[in-house]
């Protein structure tokens, strides 16, 4: 028993200390696209360090696991002007790695712009500002963009308003056809479906803090009841944040959602420990804290950009997407200790408790990290 408590804090620690700063987190860069007449500008919102140092972002998590981390993390150190040039330099090797079309003919983007911040905080991206442009041939065929996909997932946005479009890319897909004269059409199905894969990528792999509030929920007890009044109190909380979030009717700085998302991991956890039975109170607090992540799920949307014209569609796939991923979650951790020793005298003792404080640890880690660090 000892043995399995020793594997037990051992699998959550390593789970949770391997990715203990989303400093190096892969985030999605966004590309908007504008067609004039005779040319076309593509400003890319990017870390710029990535593309510099070579690294292949496809199925990466976190930078400070390529082999190339320490170029990285050299670059980002970087003045603007010394940046600018390693940029300029590998230029002709990166461009490779665009995608820029007119109908079947290829396009060759060229610089218009580039705007590096100051290094700052070197722990955090760096959010660079590159202008491409390329000229158009006469025939009026529509444009399509993308990238290779070792330079990572990719946002490409058209138009604004209602009939905006907006395309999130992975493993070097290219955008819809964007007419010239209007704004690309994504239809209500392939955003639903899209969203679903979105929400469901941003517990598992990435939504750590998300995965170990989930294992929180699941250690508290095996029984069905208590189990299904948490994660429906969460998942109701989190759905009226995210959608009134999106709509702009609340706006919370992530500098103060995700200290408390924090917080929030460390209170369930340690409830667990003291706490045997469900109460209206811990289901009161599951259900803030639900509201909490759901600010934090509506910075992703955010980022990415949810279509006007698909919002229901979108938003919906999305929290579908977040749903499926906790349901994996809490599958994978009763099939790795619930369903083998849930029955167990000494579960509570010996899986339940170190697990908890386990979560309870590196929760306070996070929260001092976010406010402190």
């Amino acid at each position: 028993m000892s043995r399995l408590t020793g594997l037990t804090l051992g699998l959550v620690i390593a789970l949770a200390t391997g990715f203990a700063s989303t400093a190096h987190e892969i985030r999605p860069a966004i590309a908007d696209v504008t067609i004039g007449p005779e040319s076309v500008q593509v400003d890319i919102v990017l870390a710029l360090e990535s593309l510099v140092a070579g690294i292949d972002l496809q199925g990466l998590d976190d930078t400070d696991n390529a082999p190339e981390a320490e170029q990285y993390d050299t670059l980002r150190a970087l003045p603007p002007a010394d940046l600018e040039a390693a940029f300029r330099a590998g230029w002709g090797d990166i461009a490779e790695g665009f995608v820029l079309r007119a109908g079947e003919t290829a396009l060759t983007p060229s610089i218009a712009g580039l705007q590096i911040p100051e290094a700052g905080n070197v722990d955090l991206a760096r959010d660079s500002l590159l202008q491409l442009t390329a000229v158009l041939p006469p025939d009026g065929t529509p444009v399509i963009f993308g990238w290779a996909a070792a330079y990572g997932p990719l946002v490409v946005r058209q138009g604004e308003g209602d009939d905006a479009y907006s395309g999130y890319l992975t493993d070097g897909q290219l955008s819809a056809e964007m007419p010239r004269d209007a704004v690309a059409q994504e239809s209500a199905l392939t955003a639903f479906g899209r969203y679903i894969v979105i929400g469901f990528e941003h517990i598992v792999p990435k939504g750590l803090d998300h995965i170990l509030f989930v294992l929180g929920l699941f250690f508290f007890s095996l029984h069905m009841r208590p189990l299904l009044y948490q994660v429906t109190a969460f998942t109701l909380a989190h759905t009226v944040t995210l959608a009134l979030a999106i709509l702009g009717y609340v706006s919370v700085s992530p500098d103060i959602v995700e200290p408390l998302i924090a917080a929030s991991i460390v209170y369930v956890a340690v409830e667990n420990v003291f706490s045997k039975t469900i109460t209206a109170w811990r289901t009161a607090i599951v259900f803030g804290f639900g509201l909490l992540h759901g600010l934090g799920f509506a910075s992703v949307l955010g980022d990415i950009g949810l279509s006007p014209a698909r919002f229901v569609a979108g938003l919906i796939g999305f929290n579908i997407g977040v749903e499926l991923g906790q349901l994996f979650v809490i599958l994978v951790a009763f099939l790795a200790v619930g369903y083998w020793f849930g029955r167990k005298p000494w579960y509570r003792s010996r899986i339940t408790t170190p697990a908890s404080l386990a979560i309870a640890a590196v929760g306070a880690y996070w929260f001092v990290e976010r406010t402190v660090l």
